[in-house]
């Protein structure tokens, strides 16, 4: 029992320590690099990311101990927080942000800082529900102002 009590702890420590950042997949011709920072326990993040793999994205994700400690973190309204954050070409993107949402952002290109879909609605990608909710997504600037770019 007390073998199996240490093996928990070396694996609970072992194991966060390694995947402190994980490199993408290999790129495919055309795919989008796309930076990621989450926690390691947040279950719904890893599945938003499998979303992005699966939308042609090629993400690299940073796991962080906090989201406070997570760097673009600081760029982004509080009031538009959700469970992680990513960077790409310049933009923030904020939660649970379809991909095909991000594309729009990059094809309009809008002078914003970036998207935002604040908190965690049921039915957005990583939080897939049989009973989705409307949910908007949000455009930010510097100064906290919003406006939604997009509705689901």
């Amino acid at each position: 029992m007390k073998l199996l009590r240490y093996a928990v702890l070396l694996a609970a420590f072992v194991v966060p320590a390694d995947a402190a950042q994980q490199k993408p997949a290999q790129a495919a011709p055309g795919a989008q690099a796309i930076t990621v920072y989450r926690t390691a326990t947040c279950g719904c993040c890893g599945k938003w990311v499998e979303h992005l793999e699966a939308s042609g994205f090629t993400p690299t994700v940073h796991i962080v101990p906090s989201m406070d400690q997570a760097p673009p973190r600081k760029s982004v309204p509080s009031s538009l927080h959700s469970c992680h954050t990513a960077t790409l070409e310049g933009y923030l993107v904020e939660g649970h942000v379809p991909a095909d949402v991000i594309r729009q952002l990059l094809k309009d290109r809008p002078k914003v800082q970036g998207i935002a879909v604040p908190g965690m609605p049921l039915g957005s990608p990583g939080m897939e529900s049989p009973n989705p909710q409307p949910y908007d997504v949000l455009t930010f600037d510097a100064s906290g102002k919003t406006t939604v770019f997009a509705s689901r």
